[in-house]
């Protein structure tokens, strides 16, 4: 039976989500793993005899924890998403340390085009309620995806939010989903699952400790095209979702606060060290994401008599031959620095000749 053993794989002592993947790809899939030889798990790139011992040791106890697994994930018909499987999250799959395995409940399409993250202190303001709302409502004109971590404050707003405007919702947990935390969300739960859902890639009998709460976040990040920071400290967990989501190349918006106000100061720090967008409203986001014309007819333009630097020139054509890029791709191939390839698309940007696109891709308009 695939899922017990996936799951089984899952519980292994030093098996990790990079560890797992390599068994994967070796052995050609879960229950595989656990009926390889010996000799032969060894002689796996990346895999030594400590991991393997580590397998032999503890694969029969693993084995009977993921059958009582199993038997939770039937009775309340929850979802087992296994890396391997086409409707595991691809967005969350191309992160290095996504999980192997994530339980879900609920209705939405994880795989829907347009996803964003909206996070924020859980003791936000009246002003962080009224940004979120109005950011939310505005983001349903291009009917994207709402995720967050049904905590309190912003998270929850949030959620709340993407329910009264139609959207689906899901809220990425810090725990099992034989529980809900905090308890004082029960009742907004049980709307996302009729609307969205709920996600984690924590086993039932998983209580929501607090080291687990920025392995959550990274789920967030990984699930998301955007991520938006509404209020957050400096050391909140919302500006680790931010950093995080930085590192896997999603972008980043912050709404800015008042100079002083505790929980606008994360959200400041990201604008004013480069590592989020400044935005005053969703159409901010919804330009930079290149989500703003999708209802109207696209009318193209010719550009005459533009006049570009060297530099300029240097990444057109290197776009015109490639349908798409990254910054670091076009670095590469034109000898910019990455400096000068930054003025230089922003540059033509402005003229209007190519356009950014989520993930800090560009292309040609």
């Amino acid at each position: 039976m695939s899922v017990l053993h996936e799951i089984a794989l899952t519980l292994i002592p030093g098996v990790g989500h990079a560890t797992g993947k390599k068994l994967l790809v070796a052995c050609d899939g879960a229950q595989a793993v656990f009926e390889e030889s010996r000799r032969a798990l060894v002689k796996i790139d990346g895999i030594g005899e400590a991991i393997v011992n580590q397998l032999f040791t503890f694969r029969d106890q693993a084995l009977e924890r993921a059958a009582a697994e199993v038997e939770f994930v039937n009775k309340y018909k929850i979802r087992t998403l296994f890396y391997t499987q086409s409707d595991y999250p691809k967005r969350l799959r191309e992160c290095v340390d996504s999980p192997i395995m994530i339980y879900y409940r609920g209705t939405a399409d994880l795989n829907v085009p347009k996803v964003v993250a909206i996070v924020g202190t859980r003791r936000s303001t009246d002003y962080g309620r009224d940004v979120c709302r109005a950011i939310t409502e505005s983001l349903s004109s291009v009917t994207p995806l709402i995720i967050s971590g049904l905590a309190y404050g912003i998270d929850s707003y949030a959620h709340k939010s993407a329910l009264d405007f139609g959207l689906q919702t899901v809220g990425v947990l810090a725990h099992g989903l034989d529980r809900l935390y905090p308890s004082s969300n029960k009742g907004l739960a049980q709307r996302m699952l009729g609307q969205g859902g709920l996600l984690t890639d924590y086993m039932s009998q998983t209580i929501p400790d607090r080291e687990n709460f920025p392995t959550r976040n990274r789920i967030i990040a990984g699930l998301a095209d955007a991520v938006v920071v509404v209020e957050g400290s400096l050391r909140g967990g919302a500006l680790i979702t931010a950093e995080i989501a930085n590192s896997y190349n999603r972008d980043v918006f912050s709404v800015p606060g008042r100079i002083g106000d505790e929980y606008s100061e994360g959200c400041n720090y990201l604008i004013k060290t480069n590592r989020a967008h400044l935005i005053q409203g969703a159409d901010d986001i919804k330009y930079i994401m290149g989500w703003s014309d999708e209802s109207k007819p696209k009318v193209q333009q010719q550009k005459l008599m533009v006049v570009l630097s060297a530099d300029e020139e240097a990444l057109v054509n290197i776009l015109q031959s490639n349908d798409e890029a990254s910054i670091d791709k076009l670095c590469s191939m034109s000898g910019l620095t990455p400096t000068k390839a930054a003025s230089a698309l922003l540059s033509l940007e402005f003229q209007g000749l190519i356009r950014c696109l989520p993930g800090k891709m560009y292309k040609l308009k």
